[in-house]
């Protein structure tokens, strides 16, 4: 079981599209719940991506 990468920060950025504690798309926060664990490694593979590229 993949774990979500929620932080409790819930909160939409400026634009409206990304969360800005956990950094996932309106999208992928809601289909998280339903997705299949190769779903959710893809969205935490891309959230690693943003993460490497902010830095």
């Amino acid at each position: 079981m993949i774990e979500s990468p929620c932080i409790k920060l819930c909160q939409l950025d400026d634009t409206g599209k990304h969360c800005i504690g956990c950094l996932r798309t309106l999208d992928e926060l809601r289909r998280w719940g339903k997705a299949s664990d190769e779903e959710k490694q893809s969205i935490l593979n891309r959230l690693a991506q943003l993460e490497t590229t902010r830095i």
